[in-house]
């Protein structure tokens, strides 16, 4: 009994096959292995549509806000703001209310914009151009279209759409040059090598013929690291089995140089790509400006709560003695006189933060930015 056969269906169908799969099934050009090779069971996989932006049209009011007001300064400016609402303060709430409001407005058109300018960039990315090898011929398509197992033509000084395995190249040693300036930021030509059993296809007829299927791990950010194998079957033959390393395994967002062309299958498309990764794992740090803001601003808020403390302190110290209680400039009302003490001095130290919260600026990043 195949128990493999039975594990794959029972995982992809009851369990998802996010959740357990180590590793991933390509079949190159969409070609199901012969009969008695392995069990052939449909993959789902993203498409290469890119999305580098933070918002959509519906999320942005409140994606920007919640980020915004994660920041130190503005949570605490309107923490101060709804202080001044709730109790009697020293200054009015328009003194806090209305820089907070100027400084977020700014901030959200700013952000809205740049993310704009993503939604132009990622539009024009995932329309590019791409030629596919469809029945023996080339079919230009665009990037957003392309699948995992589609085979991929690229042509000197082009950048390839996704991640590719190299099958074979223009030139008769069956190697390509890349740069990879926009991935690492390294400008010398790197040297890439074709799986041996295919550098020799010279035609669309020739890659369109090829039988395989490519077991590689799971998508991860290492731009230097993949580890896979590659499956040929051919007729009345055993089945040729190659592996796979990081030097057949042609990057998104690389360039290829000093090669007329080559022929590649995709493996990892979309969000799945290396450069996808990355971008989003770097896009959920803040800078390093950022954090060393955060940590003055720490010391400035001990400072400002300390000097509420003190004051808070001294004001009842004065007022401890009977004559000093109730200046006759300032009376209580009844509600005043028969609140607890507890309560008071709680109200009169969130007084004290509103009167000094000018010690921490509320344009301060704006100002940076």
């Amino acid at each position: 009994m195949d128990f493999s056969l039975l594990r794959n269906i029972i995982s992809r169908y009851c369990v998802g096959e996010e959740n357990w799969e180590d590793s991933r099934t390509v079949y190159i050009g969409h070609k199901e292995p012969p009969p008695g090779a392995e069990a052939y069971i449909p993959q789902r996989y993203p498409d290469n549509h890119i999305v580098s932006s933070k918002y959509t049209f519906w999320n942005f009011i409140p994606k920007n806000l919640f980020e915004q007001f994660r920041r130190i300064a503005n949570f605490y400016f309107l923490v101060i703001f709804l202080v001044q609402l709730i109790i009697d303060t020293p200054t009015s709430p328009i003194t806090s209310g209305l820089p907070l409001f100027f400084v977020i407005t700014v901030t959200a058109i700013k952000q809205g914009y740049e993310d704009w300018l993503r939604h132009k960039a990622d539009c024009s990315i995932n329309e590019c151009p791409v030629d596919v090898v469809q029945q023996g011929k080339v079919v230009r398509t665009q990037s957003h279209k392309l699948r995992v197992g589609d085979i991929v033509v690229v042509r000197e000084d082009e950048t390839f759409p996704c991640d590719l395995i190299f099958l074979s190249s223009s030139r008769y040693d069956g190697i390509c040059y890349v740069t990879t300036t926009s991935l690492d930021g390294e400008s010398s030509h790197k040297t890439y090598y074709a799986v041996p059993d295919t550098m020799a296809f010279r035609t669309e007829q020739e890659v369109d013929s090829l039988h395989a299927t490519i077991e590689c791990e799971q998508p991860q950010p290492d731009l230097y690291k993949f580890v896979g194998r590659i499956n040929i079957y051919k007729e009345k033959e055993e089945p040729i089995s190659r592996t796979l390393g990081a030097e057949n395994l042609l990057l998104r967002g690389a360039t290829l140089k000093n090669t007329q062309h080559i022929y590649a299958v995709a493996v990892y498309t979309g969000m799945d790509t290396k450069m996808a990764l990355n971008y989003q794992s770097k896009s959920q740090k803040r800078s390093a400006v950022e954090k060393s803001m955060n940590a003055f601003l720490i010391v400035y808020l001990c400072i400002l709560i300390s000097k509420a403390v003190i004051n808070t302190v001294l004001k009842y110290a004065w007022q401890w003695s009977p004559d000093r209680d109730e200046p006759w400039y300032n009376h209580r009302t009844e509600i005043e006189r028969q609140r607890h003490v507890v309560i008071r001095a709680f109200t009169d130290f969130l007084a004290f933060m509103v009167l000094f919260n000018y010690i921490i600026p509320v344009s301060m990043y704006v100002t940076v930015e």
